[in-house]
């Protein structure tokens, strides 16, 4: 069978070679990894993000499920990262709505509190499972920061919210967690705004960067592990992504790099020395002072998560067959975790759940693109496992992001096509052929793990 699933993924990279434009957009769309988070305290639980819902494992990445976007309810507002709690409530920013799930990913809901504004950023306290911070960036309305003591279940504003400001990023340093770090556009103006006391008191940055034509998008993205005014910034400009670093606490900014990709998110070593970042095509290493240079592997789809020295990178399997893998030498070399085909059917939830509900019945279809086990009842037929999340402040929202409490002029922008969910309309033909190559596994039911 190994031999078989060779063959095809090569088969598969072949044909990629034969679109328009694939030498800087190999994956074209098709169903990919997008971002990985582990559970507080239990690094044996694997939440991971991906362009078809998400996908978890309980067992270090021995097996894995699914969880379809429709039991989900975010609808075209994809999380670029979920938050899971040791508790077991998982949560994420879409961009429009606070996804919350109380009972590790088999209900979801969003927020009430957050109907009328749009959530865009969620950052979580280094230690106390208890504290997040949430930004917001709803244009023509009052935006800011808020801050919850409860795991997300209650919220509260800080003092920095004002019209004129729209928020994309926060930050909290690991360093001292009273310093946190947002980002966006304050009256037309790109700016970082930094407290110094868990966000009673802000100070406001403005950066012009008149050296970039035309920038845009400038997004905190990271905070270094060991010095409290190290922040990174990321900035659009014309098709380049300018990573930038500041050792002032924000103040000002020094170029990094330019990366002529797609930025999907960055991390930084223990002692803050080497960065590492992922892009919609390629992996990049090195000094964090620069210069990053493009790594073999990860290709597609290039996500990466630090846990202590262990590096996680989400990868494209239509290009190197697999979807996440380890590294234990800094991302030199990459252990093999999971590949989209071995996913066994659906999350084992209980009855009555969104995603026991849902996801069975649409299961097969996303099995026979995947070339994964074929389960018509999509893989349920254990009992669930116990919950390991806490009790739900509210009904789980089983339907599109924000339940339509927002009518359709009044959504954040569309998310633009040819990014890593979109898929070039010349190559749809191609994509239902390679659909045809993929392997297919229709033997008895691997055993559950």
């Amino acid at each position: 069978m190994k031999s078989r699933i060779t063959v095809a993924w090569s088969t598969v990279a072949s044909l990629l070679a034969l679109l328009p434009g694939m030498a800087a957009h190999a994956h074209a769309g098709l169903p990919e990894t997008s971002n990985v988070t582990l559970r507080r305290g239990h690094p044996q639980d694997f939440f991971s993000g991906t362009t078809f819902g998400a996908v978890i494992s309980r067992d270090s990445g021995k097996t894995w499920r699914w969880v379809c976007p429709d039991a989900m309810g975010y609808g075209g507002w994809r999380p670029e990262a979920y938050l899971w709690r040791e508790t077991g409530d998982i949560l994420a920013a879409t961009g429009s709505a606070l996804l919350h799930s109380p009972d590790a990913g088999c209900s979801w809901r969003t927020h009430p509190f957050f109907k009328s504004t749009w959530v865009t950023g969620l950052a979580a306290h280094p230690t106390d499972d208890r504290v997040f911070h949430a930004v917001t960036g709803r244009p023509g309305i009052a935006n800011g920061v808020y801050r919850s003591d409860d795991g997300g279940e209650t919220w509260t504003a800080t003092p920095l919210l004002r019209t004129g400001l729209e928020l994309n990023a926060v930050r909290v340093s690991p360093v001292d967690p009273r310093r946190l770090y947002v980002s966006g556009v304050s009256n037309n103006q790109m700016v970082v705004l930094r407290s110094d006391d868990a966000g009673d008191t802000w100070q406001e940055f403005p950066h012009a960067l008149p050296e970039l034509l035309r920038p845009y998008a400038l997004t905190v993205v990271a905070v270094d592990p060991v010095a409290v005014d190290v922040v990174w910034v990321r900035v659009s400009a014309q098709g380049y992504t300018h990573l930038l670093r500041s050792e002032d606490g924000g103040r000002t900014l020094t170029q990094v790099t330019v990366l002529d990709d797609t930025f999907i998110n960055m991390d930084l070593s223990s002692d803050g020395g080497t960065a590492w970042v992922g892009t919609l095509n390629y992996f990049f290493m090195g000094a964090s002072t620069g210069p990053l240079e493009k790594q073999p592997l990860p290709t597609g789809n290039a996500c990466v998560l630090r846990d202590g020295e262990t590096l996680y990178g989400c990868g494209s399997t239509w290009l190197h067959d697999w979807a996440l893998a380890r590294s234990t030498d800094q991302g030199r070399t990459w252990e093999h975790i999971f590949a989209l085909y071995e996913i066994q059917g659906t999350q084992l939830c209980p009855r009555g759940t969104p995603v026991r509900d849902l996801c069975p019945a649409r299961w097969p279809q996303l099995a026979e693109q995947l070339g994964a086990p074929l389960y018509p009842d999509g893989g349920v037929e254990e009992p669930p496992p116990p919950d390991a999340g806490t009790p739900d402040a509210g009904t789980p929202d089983a339907g599109a992001a924000d339940a339509g409490q927002q009518p359709p002029e009044q959504r954040p922008p569309e998310p633009k096509s040819g990014g890593c969910a979109a898929a070039a309309g010349p190559a749809l033909p191609l994509l239902l052929l390679l659909s045809s190559l993929l392997p297919r596994r229709r033997g008895p039911r691997r055993p559950h793990r």
